[in-house]
């Protein structure tokens, strides 16, 4: 975690959390008409120092198993994803970020003017993640099905570092989870200032040029997940909302595309009129198609026919 000195450096990295965070789905209580088909029961667990708090949603009949990675920000447990997840009998972990809620630790953040996208964080949450997956199946049954992770924006970093941590994870979910270094994210979004209207008065052609050629504002190293994902061989699922302004999509595409051509089990789909909270409850579409493929391919060798893009 590398302290930020300059204020301008904390205010861009604000503008990171501001839109790579996800309330949507958060810390909610559901309603006992709800909880009917499965049990939730809270659980610690250790990783890298510390404890971290959570709880397990386990439904009467499972198709799979997932643990929820966050998005950035000072987020505490998804309940209602997890709940919604269970329902469909999918067996959730999620739990507080390292230093927020229940969790011990110190959290990296630009609210307490830390740097949360320096390597050395991403690489902490995903150890995080790991050992959330352990915890997840250490309370679940021999045939509990395929373990997978499922994250919101930021997580598009920590998850493939988590996975290939991890051998016991046989699949993931990413929501708008960018496949560009950290740095190439930080110049699209400074680009685009996060305005909805962006792509009304912008070409691809030049966010392109902006992501390749713009000076970065501040150094640090950069994370870039298709190191890991060139790694693994687990299947996995980004959903994409074809209006957003925070991660470059297209170009994400783009490189799955060409992990896709060297072999690589990576679907997509892309949701044209979404922006980048493509996790809303008021938006349904994602959701069900990543429980969909979950049932149907997760860590499994099939696909779904036509639904996803090639």
């Amino acid at each position: 975690m590398i302290p930020l000195k300059l204020k301008t450096m904390k205010s861009y990295l604000l503008l990171l959390l501001c839109c790579f965070s996800f309330s949507s789905f958060g810390q909610t209580v559901t309603e006992p008409a709800h909880r009917l088909d499965f049990t939730m029961d809270d659980v610690e667990f250790n990783s890298a120092g510390v404890t971290l708090a959570g709880t397990i949603f386990k439904p009467k009949h499972l198709y799979g198993a997932v643990v929820l990675v966050h998005g950035s920000g000072q987020e505490t447990r998804m309940v209602k994803i997890a709940s919604l997840l269970a329902e469909n009998g999918i067996a959730v972990l999620t739990y507080d970020k390292r230093g927020v809620g229940k969790s011990s630790g110190v959290y990296a953040g630009p609210e307490v003017g830390t740097n949360n996208i320096d390597s050395s964080n991403l690489n902490l949450l995903a150890l995080d993640a790991s050992a959330a997956s352990n915890a997840l199946l250490a309370h679940l049954p021999t045939n509990h099905g395929p373990l997978g992770l499922m994250g919101f924006s930021q997580a598009g970093w920590v998850i493939p570092l988590a996975a290939k941590e991890n051998p016991n994870v046989s699949f993931m979910v990413l929501f708008s989870g960018p496949v560009v270094t950290t740095l190439e994210q930080l110049r699209f979004q400074f680009y685009t200032e996060g305005k909805p209207g962006f792509w009304e008065t912008h070409t691809e052609a030049e966010a392109r040029e902006h992501i390749r050629s713009d000076a970065d504002r501040y150094q640090f190293a950069a994370t870039d997940p298709r190191d890991a994902l060139a790694a693994l061989s687990i299947r996995g699922l980004w959903l994409f909302g074809g209006k957003d302004v925070q991660i470059p999509v297209n170009l994400s595409i783009e490189h799955l595309n060409l992990l896709k051509a060297k072999g690589k089990r990576y679907e997509y789909h892309l949701f044209p009129e979404l922006g980048h909270n493509t996790t809303s409850s008021k938006l349904p579409d994602p959701f069900n198609t990543a429980v969909q493929w979950i049932k149907a391919s997760g860590g499994s060798t099939k696909s779904l026919d036509n639904t996803f893009r090639q």
